[in-house]
């Protein structure tokens, strides 16, 4: 269990910007990504013997670190409106302006295919680990990864 536990140790050394960057997306608020990434170690830590295999590290983190994120949506109701991320950035800069409108689309996904999107491109994990991590079989999470790239082109196709 000690061998676990230095593993992870290492690994959330090594990933905690990552982490936080999951949250954030999903709490849109930094002091409450940081919360999350808190109760997520605390919790890994405490379920350190639950994970069985050493070299799926990081597909059980995630799950821990994405079902403390909803698990801080639940209790925390209350969205933050784009507007806000917005007044943040200067309207002449285009590759903002497009970052905008790609942060606002994937935002208007439905939670399931969100968290595909995300772990796929913005945390770069294979279709197998995002299917780990969700719990779910990898042609669900094929699916829901090309009805979410389909939605993505129509919504910003017509902005």
């Amino acid at each position: 269990m000690q061998e676990k536990l230095e593993a992870l140790k290492d690994y959330v050394k090594l990933n905690q910007q990552d982490f936080y960057r999951l949250a954030y997306s999903y709490t849109k608020n930094p002091d409450a990504a940081l919360d999350v990434v808190q109760d997520s170690i605390v919790k890994a830590i405490d379920k350190i013997g639950s994970l069985r295999e050493p070299g799926y590290l990081k597909t059980w983190f995630y799950r821990i670190l994405i079902n403390e994120s909803r698990m801080y949506l639940r209790r925390n109701r209350r969205l933050v409106p784009v507007e806000h991320f917005e007044e943040q950035v200067q309207d002449h800069d285009e590759d903002l302006a497009q970052s905008i409108d790609m942060y606002r689309a994937v935002q208007n996904l439905e939670v399931k295919i969100r968290t595909v999107i995300i772990l796929r491109f913005f945390e770069d994990m294979k279709l197998e680990e995002i299917a780990g991590v969700t719990k779910t079989n990898l042609s669900t999470v094929k699916s829901r990864l090309y009805k979410g790239l389909e939605l993505l082109k129509i919504s910003i196709g017509e902005e």
